[in-house]
Formats: C-alpha cells, sequence, structure tokens
C-alpha cells in the first residue's frame, strides 16, 4: 500500500513583502486547485492512502468533496484529527504525524517558511515542496500534475533516496544551546519588531548565512548568490558580514534583488565560506532578532553568543525531475 501526505497553508503568500514589493499572489482557490492536480496524479501512479493536514481553509475536505462529486477519487483520503492552532506548529506536528507513521512522501505547499516547518517534523520520509509563497527559495513552482506523480513514485519506490538529496541546514544556537533551524539562510537584523514577522529591508541587515545562494533566486541568499553560487549539493554555505550606515567598512558593494522586482545595494565588509561542520559565530552587540528563511523567529540580547553551524541534517528532498526520468528508465508510464 502506498502513501503520501499533503500539506497546504493557507497563509503562505499573504505576508508583508505583498505590501512593499511586487510578489506573485497565488489565492487559497488556486492552492486547491494545485492540491486537486497533487491527487488526481498521485493516485494514477498507485498512491492508495492519501492523509491531509486539517488547516483553516479546510483545502482537505474541498478537495475530497469535489473530486468526489466529479467521480474522479478512487483513492482512500483522510483529514487528520490532530489539534489545530492556526499556526506553523500545526505543519512540524502534522509533519511529525506522518514521519511517525512512515508515509511514502509528504508533499508540502506553501513558501520557505512552511518546507522549513516541515522539515522540523521530518527525518526520513521523503519531502516534496510545491511553492505557493512569497520569496521562494526551497520549493520550486511546480505543476501539480508533476508534483503528484513525482510524489507517487517517490512513495512506492523500494529506495526513494536514489532520487532523493539530504539537504543541508543551517543549525541557530545561542548561549551554546540549540534554538532552531534554516534550510536556506539565517539573517541577523536590528529590527526588534517582530510584526509581521518577514523582513525586506537590507539596511536594517548585518549578517547572512546562505546554505544555498543563486542570483536567479530571491531574498537575502539573493546577496549571497550574487557574489557566487552554491548549490544545494554543494558541502558549503556563504556568511556575510553587512556594514550598515557605514559604507567605508565595504569591501564588496553589490546590488541583488531581495524582493520581487526590487535590486537593493548591498554593502559586506567580509565574506566567509563555510565547510560542513563549520560554524559562523559572533557575539551580540546590540539586541537584535535572528530571521529564518526570511521570517523573524528569535530574539537575542546584547552579549549572547550566537552561532549558525552547516550541517546535512536537512529533510530528504525529491529531486522532481530525476524522479520522473528514474520513471521513465524502468518503464513505470508504459500500458500493458
Amino acid at each position: 500500500m502506498s502513501s503520501i501526505g499533503i500539506i497546504a497553508n493557507p497563509a503562505s503568500g499573504k505576508d508583508i513583502r505583498r505590501l512593499v514589493s511586487y510578489a506573485t499572489t497565488i489565492d487559497n482557490q488556486e492552492k486547491v486547485n494545485i492540491v486537486k492536480r497533487i491527487v488526481l496524479a498521485a493516485q494514477s501512479v498507485g498512491v492508495d492512502k492519501i492523509y491531509f493536514m486539517p488547516d483553516s481553509f479546510q483545502f482537505g475536505w474541498v478537495v475530497i468533496d469535489d473530486l468526489e462529486l466529479d467521480g474522479n477519487l478512487t483513492a482512500s483520503c483522510e483529514v487528520l484529527q490532530i489539534p489545530y492552532m492556526a499556526c506553523a506548529e500545526d505543519t512540524t506536528r502534522t509533519a511529525a504525524w506522518m514521519e511517525e507513521h512512515s508515509l511514502g512522501c509528504v508533499v508540502v505547499l506553501g513558501g520557505d517558511g512552511t518546507s522549513r516547518a516541515a522539515a522540523k517534523g521530518l527525518k526520513d520520509v521523503p519531502l516534496l515542496p510545491v511553492s505557493t509563497g512569497t520569496n521562494n527559495v526551497y520549493p520550486e513552482y511546480t505543476e501539480g500534475t508533476v508534483a503528484g506523480m513525482a510524489a507517487g513514485i517517490a512513495a512506492g519506490a523500494d529506495d526513494p533516496a536514489e532520487f532523493c538529496l539530504r539537504d543541508k541546514r543551517i543549525e541557530v544556537s545561542v548561549d551554546g544551546e540549540f534554538r532552531d533551524i534554516a534550510l536556506v539562510d539565517a539573517v541577523v537584523s536590528d529590527d526588534l519588531w517582530v510584526g509581521s514577522r518577514a523582513i525586506w529591508d537590507v539596511k536594517k541587515i548585518e549578517h547572512i548565512v546562505a546554505a544555498r545562494s543563486h542570483p536567479a533566486s530571491i531574498g537575502f541568499s539573493a546577496a549571497a548568490g550574487c557574489l557566487e553560487v552554491i548549490r544545494p549539493e554543494d558541502d558549503r554555505a556563504l556568511a556575510l558580514h553587512l556594514c550598515g550606515d557605514d559604507e567605508t567598512k565595504a569591501v564588496r558593494k553589490i546590488k541583488a534583488p531581495v524582493a520581487a522586482g526590487i535590486l537593493s545595494p548591498v554593502d559586506i565588509q567580509e565574506i566567509r565560506e563555510l565547510g560542513i561542520g563549520e560554524a559562523y559565530s559572533f557575539t551580540a552587540e546590540h539586541n537584535c532578532m535572528l530571521a529564518l528563511d526570511g521570517e523573524r523567529e528569535i530574539r537575542v540580547r546584547e552579549g549572547q553568543e550566537v552561532s549558525f553551524r552547516l550541517t546535512r541534517n536537512g529533510p530528504l528532498r525529491v529531486n522532481i525531475e530525476k524522479t520522473l526520468e528514474k520513471a521513465v528508465e524502468h518503464g513505470l508510464f508504459n500500458r500493458d
């Protein structure tokens, strides 16, 4: 029996970056359509059971009702009866349930923050992230049918690790105590107001540590990406110490797409490469905020020691193209 889980975040793609840049909007009705295509494709490649995270928009119930009404639902579907608190912990809790029950694959619809929350609950169950958020670096913009096919094939594979990558992550510690993780970037900001959680103003940024970087991405990892390309499979990261208002300290001056439609000036006073197991550490000279994958998460007080360590302890992420290529090689699309 082959099973997948679907986690769809109704809050993704709705943060303040919609107001301060020109980011794409994907509304919840379109997310419903994406989930329908995932379900239909997954059951067509052999998935028997599909579990949905409960959510405020009731994605699972809407999809089940619509597909049953159309007469197109053949897989057994269930909306999990687990606590729902309308926060990121719902995603982590649901992912942990799916890991505990050894589902074949977990499809996550959201942005970098949603993928990060799911990654905290997953270890060996493959993750397939689908972009429906704001500045998306970790999840891919993937058509729902393609995502469903890949998820179903990964779920039915004897060894899904052959077309998955164990991702990097940045492990965050404060005063030697592990606090959280980031999959893409960890940023230090002098803006203490949590507010909308999302950050976008490069003038308030002091440090950036990027586990992956590319100029084709949007967000603070793009600042590193406009200096050097670091791919998910590369065993390294880039750490930047920015200048703030003192441009005289700059050793490099660049511009980078830190928000949709906006290339901001970035002045950098120190550039450091990290290998797997290496840490970038500093003592906070004043109260500050740590933002992980674009969202404010941890307050740090003056004098506290902050450490960002690069590891390969991230989720087992499905490579969609590689998965479908392997399926072709093995004749999985052949009709007998």
